[in-house]
């Protein structure tokens, strides 16, 4: 095998990826806006013209593609305990490159249920209780459920003593049964469950996305794009056999309507004086904050940083960043291109969005006193130190500034509770190959790694 295609339907763009597997070298790429409210196979087919101009007429021995296209795969979770089987069922979305538009706890209401309904979820993950524990809640919720007759896919995953009754209760829905996402206390049992939903998208989101009628070009099986990305992440930070690895790291994807984070490392207590409270955290996690975006939701930057913050990093006054950011607000597409004062103010925007993200994504730390004397409580997994750093993104691919942009993942004492890195280098995808890499790494992973440590900007230190 010599020439694959990697194709990545986004919700604005369709990516396209040409490798030579023998040289391991990425041939060309291109981009072209996706088409799902017409037919997908037109952005397609722009992008193929793009990327034939580039390198002439090629017959792929292999295509292989991901998808976010349509808002990606949207899913509501319901549990007993947020802390708890709530959290773990949100865990097992993230993981397996969902989109998470809906979190319950306890028993449903009838406005939940009616809440639901007017969300609409690809998919619905039904979980509560450990094996052998409180059966009422997600019984009651079931039946909940039932009353809606649904048109989504119900994935339980929740305490197995009941089980069987969850499946006569929702006998009319469609529902996959799982292993309990949270077994017992403190124990996560995940990845089945994540790969049931992997599965669901295959068989029944494409054909919901209108992707159906591409599949005919592909060598093998779709997947969601942050997958795909969760996967070259694990990769570049592990190696593969031979080939070494970047080590633990992070990365952020910093888009107009959402920023993702990606982070693969333990995240474990250093020291022996401190104790770890809630769930494990996995060593593959992603997050993604959907109040945090460039254009879609600036709103949401402004609201959780404040635009004095935004103002003193942009250096504009708070009525100029007030009007830019209206306008961004009504023309989404609106780049700089040139404009200093926009640049000036995609710059704080960019930063604070990776300084909102990464904080949210990573655990705190905080003290008591013991009987023991003074004892430190970890929530959420430490960071501190990862040494690596991977960003992309419009807002750092097409700056002069991506390392300073980049710096705001970083510990920082104005937040002192926080586990993020204290220190790291930085990498950029400034190709947009990380989603292209993660597909080609199920089947040539030596090769994609290779790759992306070849393609993959560095630079440099960044504390």
């Amino acid at each position: 095998m010599s020439k694959v295609l990697l194709i990545d339907f986004g919700s604005t763009y369709t990516k396209l990826t040409a490798v030579d597997i023998g040289k391991e070298e990425i041939l060309a790429t291109a981009a072209a806006y996706t088409t799902v409210q017409t037919d997908i196979n037109d952005g397609l087919n722009e992008g193929l013209k793009l990327l034939e101009q580039k390198t002439g007429k090629i017959k792929y021995d292999a295509c292989y593609a991901c998808s976010s296209a349509a808002g990606g795969l949207r899913m509501v979770t319901s549990g007993l305990v947020p802390e708890l089987t709530g959290e773990a069922a949100k865990l097992a979305s993230l993981g397996a490159g969902a989109k998470t538009v809906g979190v319950y706890a306890f028993e449903l209401t009838e406005h939940d249920i009616e809440e639901i309904g007017k969300i609409n979820p690809d998919i619905f993950l039904l979980v509560g209780g450990t094996d052998g524990g409180n059966t009422d809640c997600i019984i009651h919720n079931a039946k909940m459920l039932s009353k809606m007759n649904p048109k989504f896919p119900i994935v339980l995953a929740g305490n197995r003593t009941c089980a069987s009754a969850c499946e006569r209760i929702l006998k009319d829905c469609e529902v996959y049964t799982c292993p309990n996402v949270m077994p017992k206390f403190g124990t996560l049992q995940i990845e089945p469950t994540q790969k049931k939903i992997r599965e669901i998208f295959l068989n029944r989101i494409i054909q919901a996305k209108g992707l159906s009628k591409v599949t005919n070009l592909l060598s093998d099986i779709m997947m969601p794009t942050p997958s795909a990305v969760l996967q070259a992440m694990e990769l570049l930070a592990n190696g593969h056999e031979d080939e070494i690895g970047i080590g633990e790291l992070i990365a952020v994807d910093v888009g107009g309507a959402t920023t993702d984070v990606y982070s693969i490392a333990d995240g474990m207590p250093e020291h022996m004086n401190t104790v770890f409270k809630g769930l494990p955290e996995p060593y593959a996690k992603r997050t993604v904050e959907g109040d945090i975006g460039m254009r879609y939701s600036v709103q949401g930057i402004v609201d959780a940083q404040g635009i004095e913050r935004i103002c003193r990093l942009s250096g504009l006054s708070t009525e100029k960043a007030l009007t830019l950011i209206e306008e961004l607000k009504r023309n989404t597409d609106k780049l700089p291109n040139g404009d200093e004062e926009l640049e000036a103010l995609d710059f704080a925007l960019a930063s604070c969005a990776i300084d909102e993200a990464v904080t949210r994504h990573a655990g705190t730390i905080s003290e008591t006193y013991t009987m023991m004397g003074q004892t430190f409580v970890q929530e959420g997994k430490n960071l501190t130190k990862v040494k690596q750093i991977v960003v992309t993104g419009g807002s750092l691919i097409h700056t002069k500034r991506t390392e300073e942009i980049a710096s705001h993942a970083l510990y920082s004492q104005i937040n002192p509770a926080s586990l993020k890195p204290k220190s790291a280098d930085v990498w950029v995808d400034k190709t947009y190959i990380l989603a292209a890499m993660g597909l080609l790494s199920s089947y040539h992973p030596k090769t994609a790694l290779r790759i992306m440590k070849k393609e993959l900007k560095y630079h440099g230190y960044s504390k």
